[in-house]
């Protein structure tokens, strides 16, 4: 990618999956998409049709990747190259106490000098951009000035793009959804970083919900990544086409982002998917609109079985029609 995506949806672990990515790309061309994040194990010993497979339609898409070798990550990211992803990015930001048994995501911002081997070898064996996301901190190696170090140590490997959580992460004694919520956002620790690596590409990330908010990070940045606010309020995503990137075509009202996606539904149903794995990362897309609860209770209990595709659809939106 040619184009610095201004925008990207965070991977999300249980939510950015491949039927996630094609509802979201209903709304918005342009946003760089991610998946959940896959570690290397998963790749080198796992299904890896189950774990990589995606429509072209999601395009452009960005596979996170957690691991701590250097030559399995390298190895990993060969194989997504070749599976048609557009970047790879490499998770030093999760603080999960399973990943941090793995020695990966957020403990690795203590070994710079492992990050670094990892993001050389990765870029080594493919052509693809490789990007890192990462914490302002984690315990108490918490300062602007351990950050920025971590930053120059990382950057000497030849990568050029940054994609920062605004909060510190606590590898004990908070839980992931904690590490979220608790830590306060430092976002001006960001914009200074900017300000000390003109060259660098930075993305920041962490409590943005509205497009006003991201206005305001692009003045002193490059991207704004949105995370949870983009599985609760999806529809915020139906005008970031034309307020961020300028494109002028028409901006698809609710119901006609759900009926476009009829045939993916009824493609996926005939082969023995049931609804609710595609309609579960739909049931927010009429948040605050009248009818709303109706709609995901519909889709709640008529799409957990192997039965019905876009029919069912057809029916949920009826519910909101009654209560308009």
């Amino acid at each position: 990618m040619t184009q610095l995506p201004i925008i990207s949806i965070a991977p999300m672990m249980d939510y950015t999956d491949r039927h996630f990515r094609y509802v979201m790309r209903k709304m918005t061309k342009h946003t760089l998409l991610y998946t959940e994040m896959i570690t290397t194990q998963a790749i080198i010993h796992g299904d890896r049709h189950k774990l990589l497979d995606f429509s072209e339609e999601e395009k452009p898409v960005s596979l996170q990747l957690g691991g701590d070798n250097p030559q399995e990550l390298a190895e990993c990211a060969k194989i997504v190259e070749d599976w048609g992803y557009n970047e790879i990015n490499f998770n030093v930001g999760c603080p999960s106490s399973r990943v941090q048994n793995g020695n990966f995501g957020a403990c690795l911002m203590a070994k710079p000098t492992i990050v670094t081997q990892c993001l050389e070898k990765m870029q080594k064996s493919v052509k693809i951009p490789v990007t890192v996301k990462h914490r302002i901190g984690i315990d108490h190696q918490d300062s602007y000035e351990d950050m920025k170090n971590f930053v120059k140590i990382i950057s000497d490997s030849g990568c050029q793009r940054f994609i920062i959580h605004a909060r510190k992460a606590w590898l004990q004694g908070l839980s992931p959804k904690e590490n979220r919520n608790i830590p306060p956002l430092r976002y001006e620790d960001v914009y200074q970083l900017k300000q000390d690596f003109p060259h660098l590409a930075i993305e920041i990330n962490g409590g943005i919900t509205t497009i006003e908010q991201t206005k305001h990070h692009l003045k002193f940045i490059d991207g704004v990544m949105i995370g949870r606010a983009a599985y609760d309020n999806p529809y915020l995503f139906a005008t970031i086409d034309q307020e961020i990137y300028k494109k002028d075509y028409p901006i698809l009202s609710r119901e006609e982002i759900i009926q476009s996606l009829y045939p993916y539904i009824d493609f996926w149903t005939s082969n023995k998917l049931k609804l609710n794995t595609i309609m579960r990362h739909t049931l927010q897309i009429f948040a605050k609109q009248p009818g709303t609860k109706q709609w995901k209770r519909y889709l709640s209990e008529n799409g957990n079985t192997f039965q019905g595709g876009s029919d069912i659809v057809r029916q949920a939106l009826k519910q909101l029609e009654i209560h308009h």
